[in-house]
């Protein structure tokens, strides 16, 4: 497992998360104009897992349940060496007693469907919990319910031979500023420690996967891209042990370039002790499929798509990206 956790955040590259729901991806294929059905998704995911040059940039893909079980598309990564991940929780549903507030289902069951994804060969899994920043929100409730379905899932992860993800997403949305977003996300995170700990995990074979601290999405006040990355170090240094071997951020609804431009600077930055890397979704697959629109003929613009902001991640990871980069 420590091996395993030490290559997907390998120097040089990330992971990318090809793990939308049914539901979300067709939702995605609409808001760019493409009218998809069933079988789009899977058409999409072989043109971009058929990129020339994927696994340069990309250690690992975090798959959707269907996709992991599709033999063909599941090969095309084998054959790249590329590693297989999937996500395992079954999705968010609304905190009873707590309007506004949301807590991850799927423990039930868990610990067969991950045999069952193991003998499949995915080598790591995802679990995602959502955290909302609002008006008397978080509550505490909300937060210990959130880290304790985390810690059990590492646990049962690692009990079966599977790296876990463990992301806690401090949404974006909102009109918090800056602060509350640290406030949040560093008792979230100090939360989830504790009870990693409690659950006797191993951190050695785990990576975490956070939310950059951002301004919300509606705040009037927006901040630098410096101020985000400092912020964000800052969090990180005061909550995670330096056990974990690496931190694989979310996009968050950020842009694909100022995803890339907070990971590119976190690492100028660096001075710290895990691998700053990324596992985005639309900050890498979006570009992509908003050219191929479900058309044969702009197969090759996509995967150029995908394979550009690959690289540009890659390059983040040293701290040497930049913006004009985009235009060469």
């Amino acid at each position: 497992m420590e091996e395993i956790a030490k290559a997907l955040v390998a120097p040089g590259k990330g992971i990318w998360a090809a793990d939308a729901s049914p539901k979300t991806i067709i939702k995605r294929f609409k808001d760019v104009g493409i009218d998809a059905d069933e079988t789009t998704n899977t058409r999409f995911r072989k043109v971009l897992f058929d990129t020339e040059g994927l696994e340069n940039y990309i250690s690992g893909v975090i798959l959707y349940e269907e996709t992991l079980k599709n033999e063909i598309l599941r090969n095309i990564l084998v054959s790249k060496s590329i590693l297989r991940g999937v996500k395992v929780d079954k999705g968010a549903i609304d905190l009873e007693n707590f309007p506004g507030e949301k807590i991850s289902e799927g423990l039930d069951g868990l610990r067969e469907r991950l045999t069952e994804y193991k003998s499949l060969g995915a080598q790591f899994t995802k679990w995602r919990a959502v955290i909302t920043i609002g008006k008397d929100m978080p509550s505490d409730v909300c937060i210990g319910l959130n880290v304790e379905s985390l810690a059990r899932f590492t646990a049962l992860s690692q009990e079966i031979g599977l790296v876990p993800i463990v992301e806690p997403e401090v949404l974006m949305d909102g009109k918090h500023d800056i602060v509350r977003s640290e406030e949040v996300t560093k008792k979230t995170l100090k939360t989830l420690f504790g009870e990693l700990k409690e659950h006797r995990v191993n951190l050695h074979g785990m990576l975490l996967k956070p939310n950059f601290v951002h301004h919300g999405k509606d705040c009037p006040k927006k901040v630098s891209d410096e101020e985000i990355a400092q912020k964000t170090l800052e969090v990180l240094k005061a909550t995670v042990p330096n056990e974990v071997p690496g931190i694989v951020f979310l996009s968050g609804g950020d842009s694909s370039i100022e995803a890339t431009k907070h990971v590119n600077r976190m690492n100028e930055i660096g001075g710290v002790p895990w691998q700053i890397a990324f596992s985005f979704e639309r900050a890498l697959e979006g570009p992509a499929m908003e050219v191929w629109q479900c058309k044969d003929e702009n197969t090759k613009k996509a995967q150029d798509e995908l394979l550009k902001r690959a690289k540009m991640n890659s390059l983040a990871r040293t701290g040497g990206y930049n913006e004009e980069m985009e235009n060469e």
